[in-house]
């Protein structure tokens, strides 16, 4: 960790990230910032490398290359690749919830939230008997922890079924639920993966409510994956958008809203204008750029036959029945488009150069 005397900077800083699984970029050259306070979202088609961001900014993953730099409120600086991901959550504040919910469903929703504060009351406890016999620092520390998760169960509009076991909650509770969980840990950033899929609209504006609250009262920056683009273009004060691995937009919500690119390759336009946009913006460009050799350290040898040559001749990922899909450059609608476009082009050259010969003299006939 360095120290710094400026705040001001970024709370969240990627720089040149890269994630390859063999001679697969799931993630190329991806470099965004998420500023201090504010809702930041990344968007993007599934298989978008979205999650593999997550996984690598909170350890799960170690980048094949690039730098991912944390600043603190109190101004130090923790370069994540670096760290294990247990030390990510302990010293540089990130906590996070998955696309799954992953609560304790036997458990209470208080128990739920105390859970998250293991750490603290292991301290006060000594690692001794402290914590059963409940003397000592150990027993402000469970009473200020006990307050705490209290708070934001009333927070998440939870505090009436504090003692029903987390299981019983619906959907969208347990949603709001896992958030309050991750909460109690003091994080500095707060990465949400999916937090609004499969909720109802009331469902959802509870979610936006408690992240805008979050966002405003307590000073965590908020990182989220999304699919919903009510609530992304609701609560974010920042979106980036990958495909294929690449950023292709970043910027406030108005700016990404009117990115062709972005319209193309996501959002979706009218089908008598996909063909237009899509040559606008060259979508075959996005493959293109993962053009590059499998990496040597990671990649398969010479004679596997998995993923040889470039990626962009074989772009592979799962379906939803799980078969392997591979996506060449010339799959690019843009390039179809275009492909059509010079194919209508030469029948109509190729009738003017007939006429052009058959209204000619022959040589040497009569005039």
């Amino acid at each position: 960790m360095n120290a710094t005397p400026s705040v001001t900077a970024p709370i969240l800083k990627v720089d040149h990230l890269s994630m390859k699984f063999g001679g697969l970029v799931a993630i190329g050259d991806l470099s965004f910032e998420a500023k201090r306070g504010e809702i930041t979202a990344l968007i993007g088609p599934n298989g978008a490398g979205k999650t593999t961001v997550f996984n690598c900014i909170t350890g799960f993953y170690k980048p094949s290359e690039g730098m991912i730099m944390l600043t603190g409120r109190d101004g130090g600086q923790f370069l994540l690749e670096r760290m294990a991901d247990y030390q990510i959550t302990a010293r540089a504040k990130v906590a996070r919830t998955f696309q799954n919910i992953r609560l304790f469903s036997g458990m209470t929703l208080l128990e739920n939230l105390l859970v998250a504060q293991h750490n603290t009351l292991m301290t006060a406890s000594g690692f001794t008997v402290l914590g059963l016999l409940g003397i000592g620092k150990y027993r402000n520390a469970s009473r200020e922890a006990t307050d705490l998760a209290r708070y934001w169960l009333d927070k998440a509009n939870l505090i009436d079924r504090a003692d029903d076991p987390a299981g019983d909650l619906p959907y969208g509770a347990q949603r709001r639920l896992e958030i309050a969980r991750a909460m109690c840990t003091k994080p500095e950033l707060l990465c949400l993966d999916e937090p609004a899929a499969g909720l109802n609209p009331r469902e959802s504006q509870a979610l936006n409510d408690l992240l805008n609250d979050i966002k405003d009262n307590t000073g965590t920056s908020i990182l989220l994956i999304e699919h919903d683009m009510s609530v992304v273009m609701q609560i974010s004060d920042h979106i980036v958008v990958l495909e294929y691995g690449q950023k292709i937009s970043d910027g406030t919500p108005e700016q990404v809203r009117q990115d062709p690119r972005v319209i193309a390759a996501y959002l979706g336009v009218e089908d008598e204008e996909i063909e237009e946009v899509l040559v606008e913006v060259g979508d075959e460009h996005v493959i293109q750029q993962l053009d590059v050799e499998p990496d040597p350290a990671h990649g398969p040898g010479a004679s596997s036959s998995y993923l040889a040559g470039s990626v962009a001749d074989t772009i592979g990922h799962s379906d939803r029945e799980g078969e392997f899909v591979k996506v060449s450059p010339g799959a690019s609608r843009a390039a179809r488009a275009g492909r059509e476009s010079e194919a209508k082009k030469a029948p109509s050259a190729a009738s003017k150069k007939t006429k052009s010969r058959s209204g000619s003299p022959k040589p040497g006939g009569k005039k």
